[in-house]
């Protein structure tokens, strides 16, 4: 294989940065509505709010207005924000190869969630910011979702990057195929092995 040269590292965020525990997130809302865990499960699932919030096709505000009205108890950015952090756990000897790498070049993430997410991401992973500050973008900013093209495609314009010379990594395989769709080198990681992997074919620090 040949190796091109890269000029950024981009990065999906759940299940690569951060595990992510779904039921966590709706335990954690539900104690603060005062209602049923499967109540939220429900309301942000199986009515397919959170996916329209995801692509973009929602404001923040009518998507917690709707949240709210479903769970029938205010839930505000704060209570959101909180009952993402409290499902997600970073993943620290990732985020030590991704802190290595961004000493060559530099990185950013590219995550299939709504615009709040972004304020959710610093209380996940503080450990990679300042450095991502303003480039963790959610597919909820770009008006649609991985492995749509025209996302990777906004998602590099914003960064000022170019596909060929991107490498993207996600732990769905779907995801990977769109980027590669797109002309972005892309590969598959799902733990820190694979990460390790994956950066080593592409000559980047891989110790961690």
């Amino acid at each position: 294989m040949i190796v091109p040269r890269l000029e950024l590292l981009l990065l999906d965020f759940d299940g690569v940065l951060a595990r992510y525990e779904r039921a966590r997130r709706c335990a954690h809302l539900a104690a603060g509505a005062g209602c049923a865990p499967a109540r939220v499960m429900e309301v942000l699932f199986a009515s397919g709010l959170e996916t329209a919030y995801d692509s973009g096709a929602l404001s923040t505000g009518d998507y917690l207005r709707r949240l709210s009205e479903g769970l029938g108890a205010p839930i505000d950015e704060d209570a959101w924000t909180a009952a993402r952090v409290a499902a997600c756990q970073a993943e620290p000897r990732i985020l030590a190869m991704v802190a290595a790498v961004a000493e060559q070049l530099p990185v950013a993430v590219l995550t299939n969630n709504g615009p709040l997410m972004a304020r959710a991401i610093p209380r996940i992973v503080p450990g990679l910011f300042p450095m991502l500050d303003g480039r963790v973008l959610c597919s909820g900013m770009l008006g649609g979702r991985k492995p749509q093209a025209t996302v990777y495609r906004q998602a590099l314009e914003q960064l000022g990057a170019r596909a060929a010379a991107t490498l993207f990594v996600d732990d769905l395989f779907v995801n990977v195929q769109g980027a590669r769709r797109a002309g972005l080198q892309a590969d598959t990681v799902r733990d820190a092995r694979s990460m390790r992997r994956v950066l080593s074919r592409y000559g980047l620090p891989a110790s961690a």
